[in-house]
């Protein structure tokens, strides 16, 4: 009888080990490690004599001619921002979000705008009824569109062979498997080897592959990191489920920028585009309220108008409560050490509270100064002016820093009817301010900003 090799390997990272261990040694994740099938004593092969290389297998770079990728419009046009123009042929994509979020939603409405290709749709989570009642659900009309309702990679790729689409959407890779690896659907050797075989049909075929993906509970894609290098786009679908607004960014992508993201909103018909974000996260905000502060955060090449809010109220414990809805927790507890060093307030009996309207999260540093306005505004009861923009990092001795693309946010603050605007003084100084029609003002340090403010 033969005799089954197995190896423990980590789910997180792809560590594999001889022997169980409660922590993975390789990213410190607990109760990781998983028992896989390996092998069942296969034999080794061998190659006997030398290995004849093809001269057509190497050539010189200035040999090879230029040519532009071939791209499908998916006609989304927030879609088509985030892959760069378009789909490539040949390329495979990699979409990770939460459950719920919309990917299936997302892959329908690729298929029902893109009416000159032929679509595979492979769903190991589906049947095909019930994809065609979700389709009539968001009154789809999808042609030349066919559906697979496999798990196994073998009959998946025999179905790509025999109809040979233009497009393959995977549904999910955590569902997928190869039959000659003896390990459970889902696991790190079942992710890596369908990935890669995957990949190799798209690159020989020049068919555009789809790999919708779950994340885990730290909001990663599921599985080895190995899976996000070896595809050639990994887009993320962010959003909190009890807020309609969809965020589609792009971790990776060989063929276009990482900087750009795409807004939706979740509707009764599908996710519909947001193509002017400002007007849209401001729509609801309060005037005249403590604690609240606009700002303009840069996100890919697109500002956007973001209302920061605060809530800063005595404390019932003896430890008083930080929270963070769409800002860094961390970075939020420095501008708290840094509002009670440079402006004396004293916050050490207060529960603060943070949330950014509209259930995004801004990550740039250049909204510093706005949290911080909000905080102020909201401990001492005193509202900020509400056709005023607030934009600056804020360094650890309350220096007010310099950012990035000035002239994009000042420019869409202007275009939405903001009358005034507070940026760093060190943003001034090749900035031509006759040119817009806020007042703009130039500040150095923290303290400085609460003087022209409040």
């Amino acid at each position: 009888m033969a005799k089954i090799k197995t190896k423990y390997i980590c789910q997180n990272c792809g560590y594999s080990s001889l022997r169980w261990s409660g922590k993975c040694p390789e990213c410190d994740t607990w109760n990781s490690l998983v028992e896989e099938i390996v092998s069942s004593d296969k034999k080794k092969s061998h190659i006997n004599g030398l290995l004849k290389v093809n001269d057509n297998s190497y050539r010189l770079i200035s040999d090879i001619e230029s040519t532009n990728e071939l791209r499908t419009q998916t006609h989304i046009s927030e879609l088509d921002r985030v892959l760069g123009g378009g789909i490539v042929a040949g390329s495979v994509i990699l979409i990770g979000g939460d459950p719920g979020i919309g990917k299936s939603t997302l892959m329908l409405q690729i298929s029902d705008k893109i009416k000159d290709k032929k679509i595979l749709y492979v769903s190991g989570e589906e049947s095909a009824s019930q994809i065609k009642l979700r389709a009539d659900r968001l009154n789809y009309h999808l042609n030349n569109f066919y559906i697979l309702s496999e798990t196994n990679l073998e009959i998946i790729q025999a179905v790509i062979e025999k109809e040979n689409p233009d497009i393959v959407i995977v549904d999910s890779i955590q569902t997928v498997s190869r039959p000659e690896i003896e390990s459970a659907p889902g696991t790190v050797s079942q992710l890596r080897e369908s990935t890669a075989l995957l990949m190799h049909i798209a690159k020989k075929s020049n068919i555009s592959v789809f790999i919708v993906g779950h994340i885990t509970k730290e909001g990663v894609i599921a599985g080895p990191k190995v899976l996000e290098h070896m595809v050639d786009v990994v887009l993320q679908f962010e959003g909190e489920r009890t807020h309609s607004y969809r965020i589609l960014r792009g971790i990776k992508n060989r063929f276009g920028s990482t900087n750009e993201i795409g807004i939706f909103e979740m509707t009764d018909l599908g996710l519909k585009e947001v193509l002017n974000p400002s007007e849209v996260f401001l729509s609801q905000r309060n005037y005249g309220a403590s604690g609240c502060v606009i700002s303009a955060s840069l996100e890919g090449t697109r500002p956007i108008l973001i209302e920061v809010q605060a809530l800063a109220t005595s404390t019932s414990y003896g430890f008083p409560q930080r929270t963070s809805m769409g800002f860094d927790y961390k970075k939020l507890n420095i501008l708290i050490a840094v509002i009670e060093k440079k402006l004396g307030l004293f916050l050490s009996k207060s529960d603060i509270f943070i949330n950014i309207a509209g259930g995004i999260r801004i990550d740039e540093p250049a909204i510093d100064l706005a949290v911080a306005m909000s905080i102020y505004s909201s401990f001492k009861d005193i509202p900020v002016d509400s056709e005023t923009v607030i934009l600056g990092e804020i360094g650890l001795s309350g220096e007010v820093r310099t950012i990035s693309y000035i002239d994009r946010r000042i420019t869409e603050a202007a275009k939405l009817g903001f009358k005034k605007i507070i940026i760093p003084k060190g943003n001034l100084k090749n900035l031509n301010t006759k040119k817009y029609t806020a007042e703009i003002i130039g500040v150095e340090k923290i303290k400085e900003a609460i003087d022209k403010l409040i």
